[in-house]
């Protein structure tokens, strides 16, 4: 049977899942909320209107709509909440719960996370108090030089320092000056690791996975990397990095 799906997000990666779910024979029509350019009136997808804040609204606006899926795109709904409310409201929604998308949305939860479970990982600390933050950079055995405020900042929330000062003025402007607004309220500080960064993103419905071709995200301004990081410069996928045969039997 048929079903309406609404997909939750305004970016290029919801553009991407409303144009896959769309070529599904299973699904009638995709609306996305708020949307963007792409995915007005393209095909089988339109934009929808709906707050996606207001969860009970939502809720509603999915039953009176014949909404038989929900796929939330962003971080800063799943983290507030939106699964969960939507869930039990008896609407089934495709994310992980509040709880689980701390993964993302707080540094210091994933850091402690993956030092719990023996997940290799940059040493680290994290900090409520510049001054510790600071006494910390100085006094580490390694180049913590990475300095990040540990909430939600849309990819921008990261300062890779040149030197110890460089880094102890990351902590000043994200703590102090509320480079970051609230996420800057706690500050992960981070050893500065050499070498290539790919990303492997995988989706799962909690039992099984399933892995995308990994790439590589270049965040930063300017040639060479010697600018502020962005929400995203651009991506290119495959790369070269990764062998993705060898990487999809891994998983499997």
């Amino acid at each position: 049977m048929a079903e309406r799906v609404l997909v939750i997000g305004s970016g290029g990666r919801e553009h991407a899942l409303a144009w896959k779910l769309s070529q599904s024979p299973h699904v009638q029509q995709v609306l996305v909320a708020p949307g963007n350019a792409g995915t007005a009136n393209s095909g089988k997808i339109i934009n929808s209107e709906v707050s996606v804040n207001n969860h009970t609204i939502l809720a509603q606006y999915c039953k009176d709509h014949n909404v038989g899926l929900v796929v939330v795109g962003p971080e800063v709904p799943l983290a507030a909440g939106i699964v969960d409310d939507l869930t039990a409201a008896g609407v089934s929604c495709f994310g992980p719960s509040a709880k689980a998308a701390q993964l993302e949305a707080s540094k210091s939860f994933s850091k402690s996370f993956m030092e719990r479970h023996n997940i290799p990982t940059a040493r680290w600390s994290s900090f409520t108090d510049p001054q510790d933050a600071c006494r910390y950079i100085r006094g580490a055995e390694f180049p913590a030089l990475v300095v990040k405020a540990s909430g939600l900042a849309a990819g921008k929330g990261v300062v890779v320092a040149r030197d110890k000062d460089e880094a102890c003025q990351a902590v000043v402007d994200i703590m102090k000056d509320k480079a970051f607004g609230s996420a800057g309220e706690t500050v992960v500080v981070e050893e500065l690791l050499e070498g290539e960064e790919v990303s492997c993103l995988c989706f799962s419905d909690g039992v099984t996975v399933s892995p995308m071709p990994p790439a590589q995200d270049h965040k930063r301004l300017l040639d060479g990397d010697q600018g502020p990081n962005t929400g995203g410069m651009g991506a290119y996928c495959p790369t070269p990095q990764v062998n993705t045969s060898s990487f999809t039997s891994w998983i499997n």
